[in-house]
């Protein structure tokens, strides 16, 4: 069978469970088959629920967001997944089934195709990058592998181009002149520091592309969507466009104004060109598509080598930071968790799994005016809170705790609402 790469994976859902997956390759030995532990069909106890629901209302409040799509998969307890609030302040129901877009949970897809390529033979892991992308002489010691892991030493663009972004929300960027904004930023030593980095997934999509001959968004359906049936995921073109031709959660940003933020005129920026984000942060998916991958991707099921161990290495995220907050692979580290969150004009999200269990969080908000802050807590407060669901008839209670509790989380999103003042009268 003629393929445009070695690995090409059909996929078909395993049972009725949720986020089952059954990977069937088109050819004799290319079988893989990923079997998740089996899922509760059935809602989390009402008590789980309700603390949720208060956690996602506060959540609202504090980020000047109008609505919010979760999901919560407890694989001994129940799901719980649902549209919370309104699309905007005038209203509109929002469903579990809209798209929008994941952000920098794009990050760990990008990596998903490193290494894919890289367990083929078309990439090295240590691939210098201007092997494949011209410009960039002084990096001449940093390879495709920093660039994953987030320790080629490189700056970001966001703080640079976020007012573009914003006011031109159509504007087509070029990957590397959008990159390069980081790229001239004063750069921390490579290899053994983490610093988080668009400019280095866009570079490494870039790079992927040239090494390949296929494109960011045809990379990321041959290695990721298509393996996972993840239906509604994809890397949109450049064209300005919302996130799909369907359902779509509408997203926004808040206007600052003296002494805070104009809450009652948020700014649609549904429409927009994917190219802001590229193989940073330009995927859009929905919440089912969004907890499935989560899953998978904690387990690392789309690798067909069992070495290096991607999730093996993490480096501390900062010298402030927890010492069970780390990041390696694309991803975040937080306790036994396997994941990503960021921000993106209009939404902000974060997805986590655990390996071991299943237990998966996924959560977006459909604003972004402070960036990924209170998706990452409002996930890590709705983990919290879950992981505590007790068994339901016939299952038992796992192994499993976090590091953290939602009480302080809770407090956090609380602490860092956002000053919602009226504009000053003209």
């Amino acid at each position: 069978m003629q393929l445009l790469s070695s690995r090409r994976w059909r996929a078909a859902a395993a049972g009725a469970a949720l986020l089952g997956l059954v990977l069937t390759g088109c050819a004799g030995e290319d079988t893989f088959t990923y079997t998740p532990p089996a899922q509760v069909d059935g809602a989390l106890p009402d008590d789980t629920v309700a603390a949720m629901q208060a956690a996602v209302d506060n959540a609202l409040v504090s980020s000047g967001a109008s609505g919010a799509i979760v999901g919560v998969w407890v694989p001994w307890s129940g799901s719980w997944v649902t549209g919370v609030g309104t699309q905007d302040r005038e209203g509109g129901e929002v469903d579990t089934d809209m798209s929008f877009r994941i952000a920098d949970v794009t990050r760990l897809m990008t990596c998903d195709v490193l290494y894919a390529l890289a367990d083929e033979g078309t990439v090295k892991l240590d691939a210098k990058i201007p092997k494949y992308v011209s410009g960039v002489a002084d990096m001449k010691d940093v390879t495709l592998l920093d660039l994953c892991n987030g320790t080629s030493g490189a700056g970001s663009s966001e703080a640079t181009v976020k007012a573009a972004w914003l006011n031109t929300p159509e504007r087509v960027w070029a990957p590397l002149e959008l990159a390069g904004f980081g790229l001239g930023r004063d750069r921390v030593p490579a290899h053994t520091t983490f610093r988080d980095s668009d400019s280095g997934y866009l570079l490494l999509g870039l790079a992927l592309e040239r090494a390949s001959g296929m494109t960011a968004s045809e990379l990321i359906a041959e290695y990721v969507t298509e393996p996972l049936d993840l239906t509604g995921t994809s890397l949109p073109g450049s064209a300005p466009a919302a996130p799909s031709d369907g359902p779509v959660l509408k997203g926004h940003h808040l206007n600052a104004v003296e002494g805070g933020y104009n809450c009652a005129a948020p700014v649609d920026i549904t429409k927009l060109s994917a190219s802001s984000g590229f193989t940073d942060s330009g995927v859009v998916s929905t919440i089912s598509d969004l907890g499935r991958y989560a899953q998978a991707e904690a387990k690392q099921v789309l690798r067909t080598k069992d070495t290096p161990d991607r999730f093996g290495a993490p480096l501390p995220v900062s010298a402030k930071s927890p010492s069970w907050y780390q990041a390696t692979g694309g991803g975040y580290l937080v306790g036994s968790l396997v994941g990503q969150q960021g921000w993106t004009p209009g939404y902000a999200t974060a997805a986590y799994s655990d390996p071991e269990t299943g237990f998966t969080v996924a959560v977006v908000l459909n604003d972004s005016t402070l960036g990924a802050s209170f998706a990452q807590r409002l996930s890590w407060e709705l983990a919290a809170i879950a992981s505590k669901a007790p068994a339901a008839s016939g299952e038992t209670v796992p192994e499993f705790g976090l590091p953290f509790t939602a009480e302080e989380y809770h407090d956090s999103i609380t602490k860092s609402a956002i000053a919602c003042v009226a504009p000053p009268v003209e």
